[in-house]
């Protein structure tokens, strides 16, 4: 199985047959609006930033811990997404699980609000992040596996891509929020104390709120698969003796394997680099969690830029291309932030970086899209997410490791751009 080529582009580009309506797309593509609010204001300008500078003892330390919670979620995603993923497809249904997950994560984002700016809360903290990224990464499985069915394998590349895009817009959105509404401001609202940490801890609940408004349209107006027939335990068996098959026979599926094991190496490198963003940030150059946040946003602005203007090119060119394309720009502009001491030049850099960083993930979930065989598609997206996670836990552990050894914070990020070298060079 090869990636396809340019199709043809003549037929209709709205109601083409056995595929969703555009309403479907646009609901489709706004639950990217929605769950990104996760990972931007958690996992990495804000939470994140919070944790390592009020909650933890130091920034080295928090770093450290916070990666340890990364990798126990990254293990678990990587153990079950692919069992979820084939019961899924047994059971011909993906919206309960989605909305299963989805309701799991905007639930532990209103519990961060209760850490507080002591490190009698770190435990609390880490156990309640590790389920909210292990459920929000869940949910992803099934999401991502409706792509194909809601367009042709023609359109699939600037789909993916306005996703993303439209998804770094939330996050920006939320961030601005988050920033202008509660961190930076005098007064903010709802009268939260500042003394307390009040008005950085309102992150939390802002998110999952986010999460669980905005995701509604997907519920109510994309379609599901049909109902299998099959009872829980029946497809819980048939899912995994479809699972157990797939793995005997990976012979077949050559092209993926060799693509997975790719993505598994580049997008630890890409999630590390996004996870420790905003660490990075805070305790390198020391900037206050209101800057991170403003950085956050400028990297938001021009990620959801570049995932929607390349997702064209991922039509044109093919989505392996523009991914490597992507991870070029992200080792040299990466290199660039890791040697510079000037915080200016971080800035900019850290700007250009953002335009490579939604292309390389948008054309991954594309060419994921038209590679996966109908028949087995969410299964297919299962073993996707299992190639993001299943050393996932190396990325933020040899990141800790390194900045602990070395008590540099800046030698643990340099690691992220060998993950990003091996795995470009394997998608060759």
């Amino acid at each position: 199985m090869a990636e396809t080529g340019a199709p043809d582009t003549s037929a209709p580009e709205t109601a083409e047959s056995g595929y969703g309506t555009r309403g479907a797309v646009a609901a489709w593509c706004v639950f990217d609006w929605a769950n990104s609010a996760f990972p931007t204001v958690i996992g990495t300008f804000v939470f994140s930033a919070y944790f390592t500078q009020a909650v933890a003892t130091d920034a080295v330390r928090g770093t450290e811990q916070w990666s340890r919670a990364v990798t126990v979620s990254a293990v678990l995603i990587a153990l079950l997404s692919p069992v979820f993923g084939a019961i899924a497809d047994a059971t011909g249904r993906r919206k309960p699980w989605l909305a299963v997950f989805t309701t799991i994560c905007a639930l532990s984002c209103a519990a961060l609000w209760f850490v507080k700016p002591d490190p009698e809360w770190i435990l609390f903290a880490l156990i309640v992040f590790t389920l909210a990224n292990a459920a929000f990464e869940f949910g992803t499985v099934f999401y991502n596996a409706m792509l194909p069915e809601l367009v042709p394998p023609r359109r699939l590349g600037r789909v993916s891509g306005w996703g993303w895009g439209l998804g770094y817009a939330g996050g920006l959105t939320c961030l601005v929020i988050v920033l202008f509404g509660f961190i930076q401001t005098d007064t903010p609202l709802f009268g939260l104390d500042k003394e307390t940490a009040e008005h950085v801890r309102a992150s939390g609940p802002i998110a999952g709120l986010w999460f669980a408004l905005f995701s509604i349209p997907l519920f109510l107006v994309v379609p599901d698969g049909a109902r299998s027939g099959l009872t829980i335990p029946q497809a819980i068996r048939s899912g995994l003796s479809t699972l157990r098959k797939s793995f005997q026979n990976v012979r077949h599926y050559k092209n993926i394997v060799i693509y997975l094991i790719a993505r598994m190496l580049y997008t630890d490198g890409l999630n590390t680099m996004f996870l420790f963003g905003g660490i990075y940030a805070a305790g390198t150059f020391g900037m206050p969690i209101s800057e991170v946040i403003i950085f956050g946003i400028a990297l938001n602005v021009t990620a959801g830029l570049g995932a929607a203007g390349f997702a064209w090119v991922d039509d044109w060119i093919g989505a392996k291309k523009t991914i490597l394309i992507a991870l070029v720009a992200l080792t040299l502009i990466g290199l660039g932030m890791v040697l510079t001491d000037d915080k200016s030049v971080f800035w900019g850099l850290g700007v250009a970086l953002g335009a490579f960083f939604g292309p390389a993930q948008a054309a991954s979930r594309s060419l994921m899209a038209r590679l996966a065989p109908a028949e087995v598609r969410t299964e297919m997206f299962g073993l996707y997410a299992l190639s993001g996670k299943a050393t996932a836990f190396l990325g933020p552990l040899v990141l800790g490791i390194v900045a602990g050894v070395t008590e540099s914070q800046r030698a643990g990020m340099a690691t992220v751009l060998v993950f990003l070298n091996i795995g470009g060079l394997m998608l060759l």
